[in-house]
This record gives structure tokens, sequence and C-alpha cells, in this order.
């Protein structure tokens, strides 16, 4: 499989079905739930343990629900996605931005203005994930964790390439490579939750900044 290769990713591997503008795909509030109950307490449960306590985090790729228990929300929590009134119905967002990262994967946001971020059932859409990754890197402070959490579901139609022709184990070798190809981050670590059947599973896969970076 090519993700297990050294050599760089292949730019058709990052094609989707659908290539018209993400704008387009997301221009009405969707409002859906991508994941059952199970599997999203499971995200609250890593976040809450991974998270650092009344920080300031980034919510990457943001809907109208972050996933966040109420034991252990954000100091700041900050939005960025693509539908400004789906993220104005999260309960859990204290700032709302509309920014494309498969536009521009440079966020709009000062180096070290993060105490963490959580990219939640997205990572599959992005279209060029190395970038972002590194750009998400130069936002965190050094020794801030970045968690990636993802499923087995998505929109077929704008997941790229490489992730639909991938395994669910190679979709978790292929998150560790983006952290590893973006070289902003130490540390990578899986968490894998819910496979035996009784909810959707959840796969975390976790970087901390590296310091001096």
């Amino acid at each position: 499989m090519e993700i297990l290769k050294t050599g760089a990713l292949s730019p058709s591997a990052f094609r989707r079905i659908d290539e018209s503008d993400d704008e387009r795909f997301y221009d009405f509030p969707r409002r859906t739930v991508h994941i059952d109950n199970g599997a999203i307490a499971t995200i609250g449960e890593i976040y809450a343990s991974r998270i650092p306590a009344g920080g300031k985090i980034l919510d990457l790729m943001s809907s109208w629900r972050s996933h966040f228990i109420d034991t252990a929300r954000p100091g700041r929590l900050v939005g960025l996605g693509l539908n400004r009134p789906e993220m104005e119905d999260n309960p859990a967002l204290d700032e709302v931005i509309v920014h494309n990262v498969n536009r521009d994967f440079r966020l709009p946001f000062d180096d070290d203005a993060f105490d963490g971020a959580v990219l939640t059932v997205s990572v599959q859409y992005l279209t060029s994930p190395i970038d972002t990754f590194r750009d998400v890197g130069r936002i965190l402070k050094p020794g801030a964790p970045f968690i990636v959490t993802f499923s087995n579901r998505m929109f077929p139609t704008k997941a790229v390439a490489i992730w639909m022709g991938s395994s669910e184990a190679e979709r978790v070798a292929l998150v560790r490579r983006y952290f590893m190809d973006s070289g902003a981050f130490e540390g990578i670590e899986v968490i894998e939750k819910n496979s035996d059947g009784d909810s959707d599973p959840i796969y975390a896969v976790i970087g901390t900044r590296k310091s001096g970076e």
C-alpha cells in the first residue's frame, strides 16, 4: 500500500469524486451526527484526558457539535469551518471563523496561539493534509496536543481517494504519516476504541507540538 512507502504521496491520492468547491457542498447547514452516541462519548473521554484544562483550543473543520464533555470544556474554544450558521448552533464554541483549509492551508492565527487542537471525524476530507498538519503545529504552543479522531463513516464523494481505498488499519497508519511528514510533532500515539461492534469504532492519533520548533 502506498501509505507504507517512504516516498512522497502522489497528488492522485488526494483526488475526490466530487472536486467542486467545498463551500458549495457545505453552503447549507447539514446538522448531521456522523457517529453514534457511544462513539461521541468516547471522543469526549479522549479529549477530556488529553486537552489542557482551561486552555484555548482550536476545533478544526468544526461543525454544530464539538463532543467535549461538560466537565472538561476548554477555557476558550475556537471553531474553524465552512458553514457559519452550523457553527453558530454549536453551544461549545466561543468564536466562529469561516475558512476553507483545502483552499488555503495557512490558518488565520498567530504562531503559538493555542494550547491544543482537535480534528473530529473530518481528516478524510483534507486534500493537503501534510501542509495542514504542519500549520496546525505552527499555531500550537510547544508541547500542545493535536488530537485527530475518526471512525469509518464519511461523505464518500468528498473523501480523498487514498482514504477511500484504505482499510481502517491503513487509515490509522496514514494519519500517523501525516503527523510524521509534517515535521511539527513528536510523541505520536494511537488510541483505538469500540472495536467490538457495539458502537462505531473510534480511532485517535495524537501528537504534541515539538519544543523549539
